[in-house]
């Protein structure tokens, strides 16, 4: 099966359980959704010894990390988080920027935008090593291998913040799934793929049998033009490349 299909597949199950988004519906190429559940998946990291340890993290905008991104605040964790598709890059989340009773909306993406604080890869590199990222999946398999919504905006995320040398193979990558969207299949793999060293969904934990290690950066040759064009990020890094 490929990619897409495979998609398909754990999408048709996925709307069982899923709840919508006010501006995407149930269209699952434009966003991961939440579920009945995902609070309890949010516990279950919020209680991971990689999160207690964790300073500064990484969290993607999907809709079943809010109450997560909620907890960050709630603990006094630091944490960057991409804009959708990147195309404003990252805002930093810290606790000072939040107004007591203002959690839970600073964990939405208005919240986000309302209290958070733009910042650049220069920015991210000088805050030192990133401790933890969690993202949500399409489909991720007990190997590890983890298929987003189809764009690759994660691996891209991830393969910046490699090249900037902020997270490396020692980095813990957590996805957040519901039960239907874990499998045992094995999938093709791509260099660009990032792999997922936990999943945890709300009935359990998966440490993985990793077979594969994490990308290295990006990689330039297969980078599409309209990513480079609508991405600010890379054409900082890029820049940053070329001044080295």
């Amino acid at each position: 099966m490929n990619k897409e299909n495979i998609r398909k597949k754990v999408w048709a199950e996925l709307r069982k359980v899923a709840k919508p988004d006010s501006r995407f519906h149930w269209d699952f190429s434009k966003f991961i959704p939440d579920y009945e559940g995902s609070d309890r998946c949010a516990e279950t990291v919020r209680n991971l010894d990689e999160y207690k340890k964790a300073k500064v993290l990484m969290i993607t905008p999907d809709n079943n990390l809010e109450k997560l991104r909620e907890y960050c605040i709630l603990d006094g964790k630091v944490y960057i988080m991409p804009t959708y598709g990147i195309v404003r890059g990252f805002i930093l989340m810290r606790r000072e920027f939040v107004p007591l009773g203002q959690e839970a909306f600073s964990a939405t993406l208005d919240g986000a935008d309302r209290f958070g604080k733009p910042i650049t890869l220069s920015a991210i590199k000088e805050m030192g090593k990133i401790d933890l990222m969690v993202t949500g999946a399409s489909i991720v398999n007990v190997e590890g291998v983890r298929y987003g919504k189809g764009h690759g905006y994660f691996d891209i995320e991830w393969a910046m913040l490699r090249e900037i040398k902020v997270v490396d193979e020692e980095t813990p990558i957590v996805a957040v799934t519901h039960d239907c969207q874990v499998t045992e299949e094995k999938f093709p793999v791509s260099p660009h793929d990032t792999i997922i060293d936990i999943i945890v969904t709300p009935t359990r934990v998966i440490r993985t049998t990793k077979k594969h290690r994490k990308p290295q950066g990006i990689i330039w040759d297969k980078l599409p033009t309209e990513m480079l064009s609508n991405i600010p990020p890379l054409q900082e890094l890029r820049e940053m490349r070329r001044r080295r």
